[in-house]
């Protein structure tokens, strides 16, 4: 079992837990809402080379299941992210790897309703120092389209490091798409990334 999970993190009105089943209805209703918004930027499965058997992609109970196992593994962290109590997005905290690496990635999307209130950067830098402090992991990675200039702005607003572009990374939108890599290591951010982060929106000039 994994003694980091499950877990709740908050600071005002977002919050970070645990992806439940019964979340399928409010989780498929933001989805839903977001198709166009999402469709650029979500991970699709790639034709199979001939002769392997066909892949579909889960269902959402089938989703939760995995990502529940992965979590108590210690291999996963799967969040829903919560703006005012209600559910606007997903971040999931993936291939946690131990040993000599201590690392993972991080992955996420919202509602675009909420997008530019700070919920993503505050919620990824809840998820930050949770790796950080409680997990004792290293560093963490977001890889991200170079033309999602939304998501690539959450992590700039972070002070994530641009480290490079990584060739057909992932399959995304029906096809291999490079991604730029942003990471972050636990020295860059003794004092915490939430901690930064609000320290950031203070002196940031409004409409920034």
């Amino acid at each position: 079992m994994n003694p980091a999970w499950p877990v709740l993190l908050t600071d005002g009105d977002v919050a970070l837990r645990p992806i439940r089943v019964r979340d399928q209805r409010a989780w498929r209703d933001v989805n839903r809402r977001n198709r166009d918004w999402l469709r650029p930027w979500e991970a699709t499965i790639p034709p199979p080379v001939p002769g392997a058997p066909l892949a579909h992609r889960p269902t959402y109970r089938q989703m939760v299941r995995h990502l529940k196992r992965e979590a108590a593994a210690g291999r996963m962290l799967p969040f829903v992210i919560e703006y005012r109590g209600r559910l606007v997005g997903q971040l999931t905290v993936a291939g946690i790897t131990w040993g000599s690496m201590c690392s993972g990635h991080v992955g996420y999307w919202i509602d675009s309703e909420v997008a530019g209130r700070g919920v993503m950067p505050t919620a990824v830098a809840l998820a930050t120092d949770h790796c950080f402090q409680a997990l004792g992991l290293h560093r963490l990675e977001v890889c991200i389209r170079p033309e999602n200039g939304p998501s690539r702005r959450v992590v700039e607003k972070l002070g994530f490091r641009e480290e490079g572009l990584r060739p057909r990374y992932l399959h995304i939108d029906g096809a291999w798409r490079d991604h730029l890599v942003f990471a972050l290591t636990a020295e860059e951010v003794p004092e915490g990334l939430l901690r930064r982060w609000r320290q950031a929106r203070r002196h940031r000039t409004p409409g920034e």
